[in-house]
């Protein structure tokens, strides 16, 4: 009787979820609306997160010393999404469900953990952890990457907050562990 109930439990926040990621995904029939979160998306990809990093290091030595931080997060993040991608193997919500339109085409196929949202949410919190200025910039542009994978198709919003979740404890770690 309690495997029923988790079953059907587990269905129920499943049905929630993929109506949320309905709802989230519609605005990208906005031609505009879909044209900024495919810019933001890409920016994501990793060129203002190599931008920043090359900033740092070219800014002095201890800049130098958080861009190696930088580098390693990026390395443990890496591996740790692919590793629960290729293990978990959840589809993508626009292969799973027929309402759900693709707005972007996808880095690779898995859809759990979000890497883009892991990687925005583990620099963001180095950088920010060594120049809170750079917060104003970095949390609006780290929350619309997170956005940007749901309302393209690309992820659900549970892969955007476990790879939100995940980047915050390797940034957390590697500023523990590794100290400018």
């Amino acid at each position: 009787m309690q495997n029923v109930r988790t079953a059907q439990l587990w269905r129920r926040f499943d049905a929630l979820e993929q109506a949320l990621c309905l709802c989230i995904n519609g605005t990208s029939r906005h031609a505009s609306i879909r044209g900024l979160f495919v810019l933001v998306s890409r920016l994501g990809d990793g060129l203002v997160w190599y931008l920043l990093m090359l900033a740092f290091a070219l800014g002095s030595e201890a800049g130098a010393r958080i861009a190696a931080q930088m580098c390693v997060a990026a390395l443990l993040g890496l591996a740790t999404y692919r590793q629960l991608k290729h293990r978990l193997v959840r589809e993508r919500p626009y292969l799973s469900h027929h309402g759900i339109r693709l707005g972007t085409a996808p880095l690779d196929r898995y859809s759990f953990p979000s890497g883009h949202t892991l990687h925005a949410t583990c620099f963001t919190t180095i950088a920010t952890a060594h120049v809170p200025e750079l917060a104003a910039v970095l949390l609006p542009f780290a929350l619309l990457v997170a956005t940007s994978r749901v309302v393209l198709g690309l992820h659900y919003p549970t892969d955007v907050v476990a790879g939100a979740a995940l980047g915050g404890g390797i940034a957390t770690t590697v500023l523990e562990y590794l100290p400018v």
